[in-house]
């Protein structure tokens, strides 16, 4: 019985583990690129959120769709169809959109310079939100389906507070931070923003609001005054957008690919998903150079992470995964140049700093150019404090230096449920991080103490790195955010762009004359089925219904406790 029980279980093993060989071999012989028609027009779907990490890539025999979108293969796919004869065109459906307004723009801006290869872009919205609008204005025509409503009608910034719940849960947030706009906590605290939350949402608001208006007006060939009356009007019915002259004709699609076909003139077109046109490699269209670039993407929340981590599973920016992915690039004599990709609102002061320190090693091993994309606030913009250039989008949210310490007190919920605490205490702050009691004054104190410790350390790593006094920096920090626009005209940053300019930047300090071709390396790169079957999953319950409930909302560093660079608040622009 025993031998048989033996058998059975290694007969068991052994057939997943051929099954796993299998997966991995079919992964490893995977289709050959696309071979693209003439007369052939790409097909730019886009929705929800688009993220800068590159998403898990299943097999084609279970059915996947081709790689998922992110902003650096939109990038490259504008790229090659821009220099692809067999492309004419590229049709433009943006649908519920959610990603950030720096994404957008990098977007927008991808189309614009597609544009100049004397190619058309024509858009078709379907119920279309300010978003999709946005990212639709770098076209040379925008459609509307007849009946289909445009949601152009403003910006606005909602804040959600939870004191009053967590007063009727019996629930207490003792908080402390260093910056009089690191408001913290004021999520737990107050039922409102505060006057500083307000100045910083309002100024935000008003320079987003002032670029959409100056993008509509340029696209649409309006005034800035005739944008903002005509705003004042919406959300529009498909006729009154026609009208406004926010749309150039309203339109099933079969009868905006039939205009498209009468304007090129050559026959049937082809279309050619992006998803499939991201399979085709640089050099197809002669755009594959000998020098290497290395694009780090660093996504996330900034935790610590686990020994285990390598940089490419999981929804945060851990160091341990993270620093292995700078110290790969690092001792990879091949890669001529380094653009690190930030996206994140912080998190952990101890995996900031670690993160800090490699950034800071690898720059002195490679030419290293930072680039910001919708979040480098906080951790986010710490880690980028090695002196190197730093390029912002206008409308990245960046800055917020500063540090933060929240606890809870859950004594009057547990007494809601019946629960009691008793402890025996050795040593006076022996209690500091319990969840059944305020902090005394004292604790107070010594908490405050560190924090007031480590913001200084902020200050002067951000001092330091962008060459200027302690005194000069500490009146933009305060734990404020800012746009990139705002960030650059106060030397937060360097220079306003996108992943052009800080390529320009990186072949520069890396001596590639400005007009050769580069090979771009993204790591981490694409993420197998293999990946996830080999690694157990990074995000426990918990975390994971909070990211449904409250979407990319921040939840993982808070919840660990302890000092943090974080952004003061969670705030999405809608």
């Amino acid at each position: 019985m025993v031998k048989f029980l033996i058998g059975l279980i290694t007969g068991v093993l052994l057939v997943f583990l051929a099954f796993i060989l299998l997966l991995f071999v079919l992964f490893q012989f995977r289709e050959k690129p696309p071979q693209i028609a003439e007369n052939s027009v790409l097909v730019l779907r886009l929705e929800g959120d688009i993220p800068e990490k590159p998403p898990l890539e299943l097999p084609a025999f279970l059915g996947a769709g081709g790689p998922g979108l992110t902003v650096a293969n939109v990038w490259m796919t504008l790229q090659k169809a821009a220099a692809d004869s067999h492309i004419k065109a590229i049709v433009l459906e943006p649908e519920g959109l959610s990603t950030g307004w720096a994404k957008l723009e990098e977007i927008r801006a991808g189309l614009e310079r597609f544009r100049k290869s004397g190619k058309p872009v024509y858009a078709f919205l379907r119920a279309p939100s300010t978003r999709d609008y946005y990212v639709a204005l770098a076209a040379d025509r925008i459609y509307l389906g007849p009946q289909e409503p445009l949601m152009l009608k403003g910006l606005r910034a909602e804040m959600m507070y939870f004191k009053k719940t967590l007063e009727k849960l019996g629930v207490s947030v003792d908080v402390e931070h260093a910056g009089k706009y690191k408001d913290y906590g004021d999520m737990f605290t107050r039922g409102d923003m505060s006057p500083e939350t307000r100045e910083v949402m309002t100024s935000v608001v008003d320079d987003l609001y002032g670029n959409l208006v100056a993008r509509i007006a340029e696209g649409r060939k309006k005034s800035p005054e005739e944008v903002r009356a005509i705003i004042d009007q919406g959300p529009f019915t498909a006729a009154q957008a026609r009208k406004a002259g926010l749309v150039d004709e309203l339109r099933f699609e079969d009868q905006v690919w039939g205009e498209l076909k009468d304007r090129l003139h050559s026959g049937e077109l082809k279309k050619v998903a992006a998803g499939e046109y991201m399979m085709v490699p640089m050099e197809a269209v002669g755009l594959q150079g000998k020098s290497r670039i290395a694009l780090v993407i660093g996504e996330g929340e900034i935790t610590r992470g686990e020994a285990g981590d390598d940089g490419s599973t999981g929804n945060n920016l851990t160091s341990y995964g993270f620093d292995k992915l700078l110290r790969q690039v690092a001792g990879d004599s091949t890669i001529k140049g380094v653009v690190v990709r930030i996206d994140s609102p912080g998190g952990e002061q101890v995996a900031s700093d670690e993160i800090w320190r490699q950034m800071n090693l690898l720059s002195k091993k490679k030419p290293l150019v930072f680039s910001m994309s919708d979040l480098a606030a906080s951790g986010g913009y710490y880690i980028a404090m090695t002196g190197d250039p730093i390029v912002a989008y206008p409308e990245t949210l960046t800055g917020s230096i500063g540090v933060v310490f929240g606890k809870p007190n859950l004594h009057g919920l547990y007494d809601k449920l019946g629960i009691t605490k008793d402890s025996v205490e050795r040593g006076k702050h022996a209690g500091i991080d319990s969840d059944y009691a305020s902090l005394t004054p004292d604790e107070r104190q010594l908490l405050r103490d560190g924090v007031d410790e480590s913001y200084k350390d902020f200050v002067a790593k951000v001092a330091d790195a962008r060459r200027r006094g302690f005194n000069d920096i500490e009146p933009l920090a305060q734990g404020r955010v800012w746009l990139g626009s705002q960030a650059k005209a106060r030397g937060l940053v360097d220079e306003l762009g996108g992943l052009d300019i800080a390529i320009e930047l990186v072949k520069k300090k890396a001596h590639i004359p400005a007009g050769e071709k580069v090979s771009l390396v993204i790591y981490p790169p694409r993420r197998s089925l293999l990946d996830i079957v080999m690694r157990r999953p990074q995000e426990d319950m918990l975390e994971s219904k909070l990211a449904q409930a409250f979407g990319r909302m921040p939840f993982h560093a808070w919840m660990k406790g302890g000092f943090l660079r974080m952004m003061p608040y969670w705030v999405e622009v809608r």
